[in-house]
């Protein structure tokens, strides 16, 4: 294997196409150089072409096809960057990611100490994974990169990816999800990896999962599971851990099982050696009812936690909305660099981690434009394709933060393979939390190692769309212009004679909630022509200069 730390596959990485820097200040490319990214994409369309047409030769040819056929897949996990260095000035000392990674994991360490010394070293072993994902529809490129995106999610939760496939197959199978034959390839595989878990891509029944477990002989997990295993790492707040533990229990209580003589139920008012006689009653509830009892009552606690701390955020935005001070939400897929971003514009210092759902609490931040107008940036969790509903349903506290806002800035990985679709998988999630409406800026994040051919490809696509790169800065200030020009700003016009002697009218006008157009100072006082919002226009109502 040549990449042990990958998923195995198509040669071909459908990776970023170009290392060339795309920032918004740098002149149009040249007749040549477009002649060249032309040729570039018409020759890598023909060998897919190829490819495909090869594929659907050895379909037609295969006696099995109809029942599916695996590719197996390798290359980096797309979703990460492949940069070495990953931080700016910006970013700060990065105290907490230093904490984050004190716990170091180590490939291929045993469990069974030798020496009690070995616990300060703190290591902890990697599970061993082996991915498996159906290829249903689409292009073979978007499962690749399905997979891909898969094994980023498994390297983030701390697990080794040793190998993985692909099936083609129309629908999943509704005992294995895999079909019993690609099962029992599947189980070889983990055989011959030594892996002890396997992840589907996809969303698997209860029935399914252990089904398949009982055939690969190795614990079983889903993408559903996975994710909310690296919410369960990365959560800080009270609230955030309150909310994750909420979607891990809705998740489990469908999925219980119980085993043997814990699962012994009470006999009832049966009598005589058919029914088992005196002495025959059990405990009088099975131990998966219990386990569900326990459970109900453990989210019904969470529910009231959440929504006890729920006020407590309501209030802080209900004053930003009594202040009027407009509210501009940082949203967008997983490792795309909303955090970065935030660092850039306000020095906030928050964790950046090449990995995905790197920081899960939201961050407030104020800052203000350049003519002096203040507005806070939101720091919002990340999004994913297919993004649990359980998370959706009890993140909804946090993500209604998106759709009270006033501007959505919408950042996209411009060096990612399928920008568009991390495109449309954020604004699915939008519409499910109610901010489908919202004004909304693509921002093209990591400008500095993107194609500038899929740059302006999705310029043309997208009718805002503001270039930059968190990183290097290049295309800030001009995002900086944008929000300006977006927020909500004054709409009440005036000119104020403020006496000398009331210098406290005047500071409060240098305040971030108004616009000051110019300033006289006469034989009677200051002439101030502002503009303000309505509740400071009734306050300088006395001083307001008519005709």
């Amino acid at each position: 294997m040549s990449n042990p730390s990958a998923p195995h596959g198509a040669a071909d990485d459908h990776g970023p196409r170009g290392t060339s820097a795309a920032s918004p200040a740098a002149s149009d490319p040249s007749v040549t150089e477009i002649e060249a990214v032309i040729d570039r994409i018409l020759a890598k369309d023909a060998a897919v072409g190829r490819a495909a047409r090869e594929d659907a030769r050895l379909d037609s040819e295969d006696p099995d096809s109809a029942a599916g056929t695996s590719h197996p897949i390798i290359g980096r996990a797309q979703a990460l960057s492949r940069l070495d260095f990953q931080h700016s000035s910006f970013d700060g000392d990065q105290s907490e990611l230093a904490a984050r990674n004190a716990l170091r994991r180590t490939a291929g360490l045993s469990t069974e100490l030798e020496d009690v010394t070995e616990v300060e070293y703190r290591q902890l072993r990697l599970e061993r994974v082996v991915l498996a994902g159906l290829w249903s529809e689409g292009t073979m490129a978007d499962a690749e990169n399905s997979l891909r995106e898969l094994a980023a999610l498994a390297e983030t939760a701390g697990s080794e990816v040793l190998d993985g496939l692909v099936q083609r197959r129309a629908k999943p199978d509704p005992a294995t999800y895999l079909g019993q034959g690609k099962a029992q390839e599947l189980k070889d595989i983990v055989h011959a990896t030594g892996a002890d878990t396997v992840i589907v891509d996809g969303d698997l029944a209860p029935s399914q999962r252990r089904t398949l477990e009982e055939v690969v002989k190795v614990k079983v997990i889903d993408r559903t599971a996975l994710i909310l295993d690296i919410f369960a790492q990365h959560a800080q707040s009270r609230e955030g851990r309150a909310q994750v533990e909420l979607a891990q229990m809705e998740y489990l209580l469908p999925r219980l099982r119980g085993w043997g003589e814990s699962m012994s139920r009470q006999a009832g008012g049966r009598v005589g050696a058919a029914g088992g006689g005196i002495g025959s009653r059990g405990p009088g509830e099975t131990k998966m009812e219990l386990d569900r009892r326990k459970i109900r009552t453990r989210m019904a606690k969470l529910r009231r936690e959440i929504a006890a701390m729920k006020p407590a955020r309501e209030t802080k935005r209900a004053n930003r909305k009594r202040n009027a001070v407009p509210s501009v939400a940082i949203a967008g897929y997983t490792n795309a660099g909303k955090s970065s971003l935030l660092n850039r514009l306000t020095d906030a210092g928050v964790l950046v981690e090449n990995a995905l759902f790197a920081t899960l609490d939201p961050t407030v931040r104020k800052t203000e434009t350049a003519d002096g107008l203040g507005y806070t940036l939101v720091d919002t969790v990340g999004f994913v394709r297919s993004l649990p509903t359980q998370l959706v349903e009890a993140f909804r506290s946090t993500l209604e933060e998106v759709a009270d806002a006033d501007l959505i800035l919408h950042i996209v990985d411009a060096s990612h393979p399928d920008p568009e679709g991390q495109i449309a998988a954020v604004r699915t999630v939008f519409t499910e939390v109610g901010a489908q409406k919202i004004p909304e800026i693509i921002v093209l994040n990591k400008a500095d190692i993107a194609d500038p051919f899929v740059v302006e490809r999705l310029r043309h696509r997208e009718p805002r769309t503001v270039v930059v790169s968190a990183r290097t800065g290049a295309g800030i200030e001009e995002l900086l212009a944008a929000i300006s020009a977006a927020i909500p700003r004054p709409s009440v016009e005036l000119t104020l004679l403020i006496p000398y002697d009331r210098g406290d009218v005047l500071n409060r006008l240098h305040r971030s909630d108004a616009e000051i157009i110019s300033i006289e100072h006469g034989e009677h006082g200051t002439i101030a022509h502002v503009r303000v919002r309505e509740d400071l226009a009734s306050e300088v109502e006395p001083f307001v200069q008519h005709g």
